[in-house]
């Protein structure tokens, strides 16, 4: 039973991250109606340009390359590049196609997925980069002394992080003015215009925390695997997610990505020996699908139901 529980929480931890990577695409769809394929690019590049600022600091300032002045200054620089990168991407990008068909903005999105990619490594290179937030990967020792439990220390660092930003977010999206606003923009565009709601203040305000999300989950992703190129593709694993939860609800993005982490780490011990391992590629997809024929709208989805 505690080798069960082991695999358990280690799940859901991975499910928190999984979660924080939904809720980029869940501010911009909720926002603007945009699928923002480019999220995990933006990942991709916010991870790239914080460890490309950690190289460069130094040299510039003098400072050691191990202090954390310059972890917290590559941070600043980094977020900084990510907020104007979310910025210029809604006035350059998707504002010229506002009302136009939801096939074009995401096409839009495609294509600024390859422009983001190719920007961050003529910048800084394409080579494989660690990344280190001073959290060691091995078990905490009281949990495992009590409970007999592996359970990571930098797995519930990060887990933690992740789940107090997701969190924080989804407060501030539902009691302040600008989550008010948010609110308002995402039912109805012309009714949030006609009441004096600034759409393009609105959408430039959510692509600019969609790029601190980015970041935030660039260097969690980065510090487990790696700053590659293959960070690009943690946006496939919020697809699972957005399905169960529903693309416009954030805590459906939060009880979406527990689902998933949870049933993925259980089918990969129980179920993947007898299908000769990999089933962890597979399986949320699966999940997903089955779901898309139960409740397509998602579990915080709004159901739309179409009268003849």
């Amino acid at each position: 039973m505690g080798f069960f529980f082991e695999v358990l929480i280690g799940g859901l931890l991975s499910g928190v991250l999984y979660a924080l990577v939904a809720l980029g695409f869940v501010l911009i769809y909720k926002a603007s109606g945009v699928f923002n394929f480019a999220q995990g690019a933006m990942v991709f590049f916010a991870a790239l340009t914080f460890v490309g600022f950690q190289e460069v600091l130094p040299g510039w300032t003098g400072l050691d390359a191990d202090s954390n002045v310059v972890f917290w200054l590559a941070f600043v620089l980094a977020l900084a590049a990510m907020v104007v990168l979310g910025i210029l991407t809604e006035k350059v990008v998707l504002r010229p196609l506002v009302n136009q068909p939801h096939i074009t903005l995401f096409m839009a999105t495609i294509g600024l997925t390859f422009l983001i990619e190719g920007i961050a490594q003529a910048l800084w290179g394409a080579n494989v980069r660690g990344l280190s937030l001073g959290i060691a990967d091995e078990p905490v020792g009281w949990i495992m002394e009590s409970a007999d439990i592996l359970v990571s220390k930098f797995d519930l660092f990060a887990a933690t992080l992740a789940g107090a930003l997701v969190a924080s977010l989804a407060l501030f999206f539902q009691y302040t003015k600008v989550g008010r606003a948010l609110r308002a923009v995402a039912d109805d565009h012309q009714a949030a215009l006609s009441i004096g709601i600034p759409l393009q203040h609105i959408w430039a305000i959510v692509w600019a925390v969609a790029g601190f999300v980015a970041l935030v989950a660039g260097l969690i992703w980065g510090a487990r695997s790696g700053v590659q190129f293959a960070l690009t593709f943690t946006a496939l694993k919020a697809l699972p997610v957005l399905i169960l939860g529903g693309f416009t609800s954030v805590p459906g993005a939060i009880v979406g990505g527990l689902i998933i982490g949870a049933s993925e780490k259980l089918a990969e011990v129980y179920i993947g020996p007898f299908v000769g391992g990999g089933i962890e590629g597979w399986f949320p997809y699966v999940l997903a699908l089955g779901f898309l024929l139960i409740r397509p709208e998602g579990l915080f989805g709004e159901r739309h139901i179409d009268r003849v």
